[in-house]
């Protein structure tokens, strides 16, 4: 019976009390809803004249709801309690409120037929409550977990999010770890993972959570017995209320169980953590708590969401610093043997970059040249990475063979950009600064190929940027003019490369206002590669996120070297 609402309560008592000839037994309906603090509010009336029911309405109400009311407002009208007339009040108590039924009955000869005839429609109010109260606490309940089981969706969702962002494996892991500890209770969290070194050797760490490192750093690391066994194989999940009773637990020599002094564990949890790629166990998360049975499914869960989230973001790491690994060692290969020269004292450095990607395109080098003459050389190849560091090789060899044929820098430099046009994938360029130091007229003759500036200091201090904005990129131009500067002893000439002025948080100009300050303490220092080294951590603050290359010369006087 759809009596979910006072008006479809009093339609049903309306034609409960309707015979099949369409008389009614009752002259007058209504039907009142209210709340149990006594607010009464009419939902609808069959009849408009409830005068003569107000002394039965009141009281009932009163009775129903525990206050008296010496008024009711029926459709705005006062109905004050009067005597007289007969009526039957029926009433029951809804999770909405109070519903009240009064019908006015013709006679009181027809109280007690009336009331069985509405009695049906009384018990399905109250039946209807039932289900409805049922149901919505049932649907309630339901709402409550389902928002719970989104807020754990989030939550791992989140935790996903910022794993797999990370880069860096020591962070992927410590985060990993503290992530998981935290979602599963537990007291204490470790993970430990297979780590391969330069030679291709596989060695473990471990991270910890929750417990100071000290706490583990006595005991040996975990061996691949019964109870870590499925874990560090990748079969599954562990879960135990209580480790220790486990038939697995205790079977080892030489402890046979935990050694003396770690901390208690009886509720116990592991999770394997495994590559979606390879199918290779990266390491296993164990989680421990004194007390029996504190893991549950929803901590699994958790546990397990994040372990993926952790693989993911290992093979990522992984893979990330294979390749910047990879990238450093062949720019690395390809630094030159700096040559011992009369009359220069030359300071080289080449730093990879210190944090994210951009590895792999700088270089320098200094070339001996015929007639006592000698060539610096700074470059930057587009791009990071493997690609990067590999044409950067092309360039550097390229440059290397055309100087042995004693071509000027604009000739060299036209030659190298046609090599790079014809055999380098499209977009591909390189930038580079060359310049000759002659000895014979102690004169620099140099030609820039879309580099920065370098800084020539003279004797007397000052300083100059020459070689800005002469010409294009290598494997973009054409053309490459070249220009002469003095180069007497007493003087300096410096050559760089972005990363040591330029980074995200680094303006150019900026950067390069203050390499021009510092040069002046490189100039004034007793050992200029020390004070080279000091200047590139002052523009840096060892945060580069780029490679850097710097060739710093001074000319010395007479035959010193």
């Amino acid at each position: 019976m759809a009596t979910e609402t006072p008006a479809a309560i009093m339609d049903a008592l309306v034609a409960a009390l309707t015979d099949e000839h369409g008389i009614a037994l009752a002259h007058e309906v209504c039907v009142y809803t209210g709340q149990v603090d006594g607010e009464l509010t009419p939902s609808g009336t069959g009849v408009v004249d409830p005068a003569r029911l107000g002394r039965l309405v009141t009281a009932r109400w009163a009775e129903l709801t525990g206050v008296r009311h010496d008024v009711l407002v029926v459709d705005g009208d006062e109905l004050r309690p009067g005597a007289g007339g007969h009526a039957l009040v029926l009433s029951t108590c809804t999770a909405a409120g109070a519903v009240l039924c009064v019908v006015a009955l013709g006679g009181a000869d027809l109280a007690a037929h009336g009331a069985a005839l509405l009695a049906p429609v009384l018990a399905g109010i109250r039946l209807w409550d039932q289900v409805v109260g049922t149901e919505a606490r049932a649907l309630a309940e339901t709402v409550r977990e389902l928002r719970a089981e989104a807020g754990l969706v989030d939550t791992l969702h989140a935790v996903g999010a910022r794993l797999t962002a990370q880069l860096d494996i020591d962070r992927v892991v410590q985060d990993a770890t503290d992530a998981a500890t935290a979602a599963t209770g537990a007291a204490f969290g470790a993970f430990f993972y297979n780590l391969i070194d330069q030679y291709g050797e596989s060695y473990t760490l471990y991270t910890l959570s929750g417990v100071p490192r000290e706490a583990f750093s006595r005991f040996p690391m975990p061996r691949n017995t019964a109870v870590f066994a499925p874990t560090f194989d990748g079969v599954g999940t562990v879960r135990s209320d209580d480790i220790v009773a486990d038939p697995r637990f205790g079977r080892n020599a030489p402890y046979h169980g935990m050694p003396e002094g770690h901390l208690p564990v009886r509720s116990y949890l592991a999770v394997p953590a495994i590559s979606a790629t390879s199918g290779e166990v990266l390491g296993g998360f164990f989680f421990g708590h004194p007390e029996h049975g504190r893991f549950t499914e929803r901590h699994q869960f958790f546990a397990e969401g994040i372990a993926g989230y952790a693989a993911i973001a290992l093979d990522n790491a992984r893979l990330f610093e294979r390749e910047r690994n990879l990238a450093s060692e062949l720019a690395r290969s390809m630094l030159p043997v700096v040559p011992d020269l009369p009359h220069l004292r030359i300071v080289t450095r080449y730093r990879p970059a210190a944090t994210g990607i951009k590895v792999g395109g700088d270089w320098f080098d200094v070339i001996a040249l015929p007639g006592g003459r000698t060539a610096f050389v700074i470059g930057d190849a587009v791009g990071h990475g493997v690609t990067a560091a590999a044409v950067m090789g092309q360039a550097r060899t390229a440059i290397r063979s055309y100087a042995q044929l004693d071509l000027a820098p604009s000739a060299l430099l036209r030659n190298v950009s046609q090599l790079i046009g014809s055999v380098s994938a499209t977009g591909t360029f390189v930038t580079c600064f060359y310049a000759v130091h002659d000895p014979v007229d102690d004169c620099l003759t140099y030609a820039n190929a879309g580099h920065l500036p370098a800084v020539l200091v003279h004797t007397d201090g000052t300083q100059e940027q020459i070689g800005e904005a002469m010409a294009q990129p290598l494997g973009v131009g054409e053309e490459f003019p070249q220009r002469q500067a003095a180069f007497p002893p007493g003087a300096d000439v410096v050559l760089y490369t972005d990363g040591l002025v330029e980074s995200r948080t680094r303006d150019l100009d900026e950067g390069i206002r203050n390499l021009l300050s510092g040069l002046e303490t490189v100039r004034t220092a007793d050992d200029t590669a020390a004070a080279c080294d000091s200047l590139i951590a002052q523009l840096t603050g060892g945060q580069h996120d780029d490679d850097i290359a710097l060739i710093h010369v001074h000319h010395q006087d007479g035959g010193a070297s």
